[in-house]
């Protein structure tokens, strides 16, 4: 990895809720971990540099001997057993809108359709990836805000099915 996409993903994980990052080849091992406000990184390389399209970047939990902490509720709780929920499927970035003088993809009412709507984007690696809707339906709630960090399978929206 070039130290611009080190120092890059460095920036990822501050921005994310993500404690600890592992991303391990044949070629190199990084391992980067969130401690007491600040970001570790470790970076072991092999003898000849290695030119990666995307590296796939997974959470492991940090693991303690300390009382486990409660919780905080889930959104989802409060919310009726009819509302069908658009999770992210990445971690990235959230956004609502192509660029900020771009109107929304989808405002609280709007109508989607299965795999044809837009609902939003997430930027994960410098690829910004188009997310559409897996059910046909009315928008009931937006979840998250918009240019704000997304974890895998954190729900974005509630959807009134069709």
């Amino acid at each position: 990895m070039k130290p611009s996409e080190i120092k890059d993903l460095i920036d990822f994980i501050d921005k994310s809720n993500l404690d600890e990052v592992n991303i391990e080849t044949e070629q190199f091992k990084i391992s980067a971990k969130k401690n007491t406000g600040r970001t570790i990184v470790e970076h072991v390389a092999a003898s000849a540099p290695v030119q990666m399209a995307a590296p796939i970047a997974t959470a492991a939990p940090v693991l303690t001997t300390a009382a486990p902490v409660a919780a905080a509720p889930a959104p989802a709780a409060e919310v009726s057993s009819k509302l069908i929920e658009i999770k992210s499927p990445m971690i990235g970035t959230f956004y609502r809108s192509a660029s900020p003088e771009s109107p929304l993809f989808v405002n609280i009412g709007d109508e989607v359709k299965e795999e044809q709507t837009v609902v939003c984007i997430i930027e994960a690696m410098k690829l910004f990836n188009e997310i559409e809707s897996p059910v046909s339906g009315r928008i009931a709630k937006v979840l998250v805000e918009n240019n704000t960090p997304v974890e895998f399978d954190q729900v974005l929206f509630l959807v009134e099915p069709a």
